[in-house]
């Protein structure tokens, strides 16, 4: 859990947690392990939606869809459907029709126009939504619509993941209690250039679209975009952040922005931890950069490197794989001003390296990669590259010898 800022505080609930949200998750027979793999999610009148996408060249035909809705409707939608276990990704002419037909099946029976309904999609690429057990499920969905279904739609739509991802905050804003709930997905295939694999996000104050837009975006930067499993982006991000309710205040709309950042970090690290085959969590923060977008690529470079995780899973603290992915980010700052920490031991000051205790530092990582899972086990790495103002964070997992099992032994 990332640290929660100023009035927010945890509750239970997920995405129905804030008033007015309900959702379901099912098993309507799409995937062969028998899973659920069936999920809606539906929002109050009013709402509004930010969206997120891949920038992949190979997308999906669901992305392209929510990606038009949204912007032919100024960011109005009241439900998204998510199916797993297919991708309907390269799929030709039948991916979008599929997309269509499904989202016109619940548009209708919702009593929605369809450009308010979306879809997203996750599982293998190239296989195509098995489209009559989908349809077949459609009532069963719908009757299971709840605001206690947060659970349920969590773990409908997960794929290789070892843990649903979700979480929901609560604070008092003026006079008046804002909730903001949320769930996400994603183990391998990580390396985000917008959002994560699947992730929604629901809040129960009204804020203007263009407003919603722009914060949901900078939370995106802060958290999606800030984590890395394997390098590898995929053909269906999608990030769909949902806000309706009573209008809040702008002066309660900074408090706002950072429950929301709190929400994508969570949900972002989640995934991170559980990229395939991980044992830690690799956290590194970079201070001192000319600006805060330096930072966090500087940070990202380093969490990505198969050289620095490789050395994290043998608890190896080699600082110089560190300081040379740091080097190739494409962000100026001066080597000889680096100073290096690796939880509590500093490796390096000045730029060059220091005598310090190498088992201690070694015997650091392998406890916390001893620790309970999504708690005690993140690996902390931070870099000062200078003395400007400029700081950011990201986070990514270790490489291990299953990693490759995973994505060698069958198709994922």
């Amino acid at each position: 859990m990332v640290s929660v800022p100023g009035p927010w505080h945890p509750i239970p609930g997920g995405v129905t947690a804030p008033e007015g949200f309900l959702a379901s998750g099912l098993t309507a027979g799409l995937k062969p392990s028998g899973k659920p793999d069936l999920c809606l999610l539906l929002a109050p009148v009013g709402a509004v939606c930010a969206g997120s996408f891949t920038t992949n060249r190979v997308r999906a035909a669901c992305v392209d869809l929510c990606a038009e809705r949204l912007a032919a409707t100024g960011g109005r939608a009241r439900a998204v459907l998510t199916n797993s276990g297919q991708a309907n990704a390269c799929t030709g002419e039948r991916g979008r029709s599929d997309s269509l037909r499904a989202t016109a099946a619940l548009a209708e029976r919702l009593g929605l126009p369809e450009e308010q309904v979306l879809i997203c999609s996750t599982g293998v690429i190239g296989v195509p939504i098995p489209m009559p057990p989908l349809l077949a499920a459609m009532e069963p969905l719908m009757a299971g619509l709840s605001d206690e279904g947060g659970a349920a739609a969590a773990t409908a739509i997960l794929t290789t993941d070892l843990i649903d991802k979700q979480i929901a905050l609560e604070a008092s804003l003026g006079s008046r209690t804002v909730r903001i709930g949320g769930m996400a997905k994603g183990s391998g295939m990580i390396h985000p250039a917008m959002a994560t694999m699947l992730g929604y996000l629901t809040c129960d104050a009204g804020v203007p679209a263009g407003v919603w837009q722009a914060m949901v975006q900078r939370a995106v930067d802060r958290s999606f975009n800030a984590i890395t499993v394997d390098g590898d982006t995929s053909t269906n991000d999608t990030y769909l952040a949902f806000a309706a309710g009573e209008p809040l205040s702008p002066e309660h709309f900074e408090a706002l922005e950072a429950g929301l950042t709190a929400v994508s970090q969570h949900l972002a690290r989640a995934i991170a931890r559980d990229g395939e085959g991980a044992t830690c969590l690799i956290e590194v923060r970079v201070e001192g950069a000319v600006d805060e977008a330096g930072a966090r690529a500087i940070a990202r470079t380093v969490c990505g490197s198969s050289l620095v995780k490789t050395a994290i899973h043998g608890r190896d603290p080699n600082w110089g794989r560190i300081l040379a992915a740091a080097g190739r980010a494409g962000v100026a700052f001066d080597p000889q001003a680096v100073a290096l920490w690796l939880g509590e031991h500093q490796l390096m000051a000045a730029g060059q390296p220091l005598d310090f205790d190498r088992p201690a530092a070694s015997a650091y990582m392998q406890a916390r990669a001893a620790g309970a899972y999504l708690s005690d086990d993140t690996i902390a790495i931070r870099l000062r590259v200078g003395d400007g103002p400029g700081s950011g964070s990201a986070w990514g997992c270790d490489l291990s010898d299953q990693y490759v099992r995973i994505n060698a032994d069958y198709t994922t």
